[in-house]
Parts: C-alpha cells; structure tokens; sequence
C-alpha cells in the first residue's frame, strides 16, 4: 500500500433534483465517497431518502447563504440577522458575516443537524456552504453534535476543489493530481450534477455565479464518473475513503 488516502466530497445534496441524481451517480458509480447535505434546501427529502436507500456517508453542509437568482431557501428558523429583505438567506459570505447574529445562527445551524438526525441520517461531519460566515458558530455546533468540523482542511495533508476549473482541461488536472499525491489524508471537493433542465433555469446568465450552475457540475460529473480516473486511482493504490474511516481511532 502507498499510503495515501483520498475522501472525495460531493456538495450540495439537496439543493435541487439535478444535484441528487448526479451525485447519486457520482457515488454509486464514481469516485465520490461522502456527501455534504443542505437540509435548508427544497430537494432535502429526496437527498434523505436517496442517502438512506444508498447507505451514503453524509456530512452536514452547513448553510448560511443562497448564491443563486432563482433558486431561492430560507433558513429553518425565524433568526431575523439571516435573511435579507426578501426572507431569503443573503447571497454571498460576506454579505452573511457582517449581518448574522451569534445566537441566531448557533439555532438555525443546530436545527439543520437536527433536521438530518430526525431523518434517520448518521452525521459523520460538519463543513460550510460556500465559506466561513459565521467562525465562532461552528465549533460550538460540531461539539454538540459530536462529529468533526471540516472548515479549513487543516486535518488534511492537502485539500482541494475539482470544480471550478475549465471543463476542457479538468480530467488532464485531475490525472495529474492524482499521480502528485504523497502518503496521507487528503480531501478533493466536487460539485456534481446530472443534466436536467432545471440547472440551467436558477440563474441570470452573465451572473456571477452561472458557471457553478452547469459548467462546474456537469464537468466534475463526467470526470468523476470516468473508467479513466478510477483506474488511476487503482493503478496509483490510492485508498478511497471517508472522513469517519480515515480518522478512526
């Protein structure tokens, strides 16, 4: 064995039913091995399901922001300091870090826990959905809940995002990534999506975030579903795995 050890994430389980599907997909038939769910988000009861009926290690992504036009989630709680003015989530990080308030978000990011619990769903971690809004919050959560925070990746030889990177080139990135890991934990983040129509509908086009609607995902779905990445990955030795499994004690 060489030693090196791969957790590939796949984000935002929930957010919509194109996500669900591909990163079923990504799971059953790729390289993804843990997946980051967004109980705030209208596709959470399919996600639910699919992680039971799946047996799919889930994570909580813990969400205080919703980047998109069209595609719009409130928080679970009625914290004033989360929503902008039309009662959604603000839509970027920065937005969300000088408006929440330390007790509201200690509620709402407890309640989104909570919502995976009673959905018969095992937290094996805790990470963020799209950065650090709320620092002080999410070791006071991740204590509660008795599961490690995957903020910074600090816990990682090394951490990095597949996504957003350009469709023609990310496999090619992906090959060499692979062959340049050394012994150790490392965690690679994806973004995976199946191509249904309602990806390319929660969005302005032109708009900040339009890439991450279609491009990133469909791209990171081809790539981490490809014969070609899995082989590598057998022929490198390469130990996929999950958070809980790589940090047994």
């Amino acid at each position: 064995m060489t030693g090196i050890q791969l957790v590939v994430r796949g984000d935002d389980f929930g957010m919509c039913h194109a996500v669900n599907a591909g990163t079923v997909e990504a799971f059953r038939t790729g390289i993804v091995t843990q997946v980051s769910v967004m109980a705030a988000c209208p596709w959470f009861e399919e996600a639910a399901v699919l992680a039971r009926e799946f047996a799919i290690p889930v994570g909580v992504h813990q969400t205080l922001t919703c980047e998109w036009d069209f595609l719009r989630w409130r928080p679970l709680t009625d914290g004033p300091s989360l929503v902008g003015e039309d009662g959604t989530f603000r839509r970027t990080v920065a937005e969300a870090a000088v408006s929440v308030a330390h007790d509201e978000v200690v509620r709402e990011l407890s309640e989104q826990a909570a919502k995976l619990t009673a959905a018969g769903l095992d937290i094996e971690y805790l990470d963020v959905h799209m950065g650090l809004a709320a620092p002080a919050a999410y070791g006071e959560i991740a204590a509660a809940v008795g599961a490690p925070f995957i903020g910074g990746e600090e816990m990682f030889a090394s951490a990095h995002t597949l996504s957003d990177r350009d469709a023609a080139g990310k496999k090619a990135w992906l090959l060499e990534y692979l062959r340049a890991l050394t012994p150790g934990i490392h965690l690679l983040i994806t973004h995976c999506a199946a191509a249904h129509p309602e990806l390319g509908a929660i969005h302005r086009p032109g708009s900040d975030t339009y890439r991450w609607a279609e491009e990133y995902r469909l791209s990171d779905q081809a790539v981490v579903t490809d014969p070609e990445i899995r082989q590598a990955i057998d022929d490198l030795s390469i130990e996929l795995t999950t958070v809980r499994e790589a940090f047994r004690a």
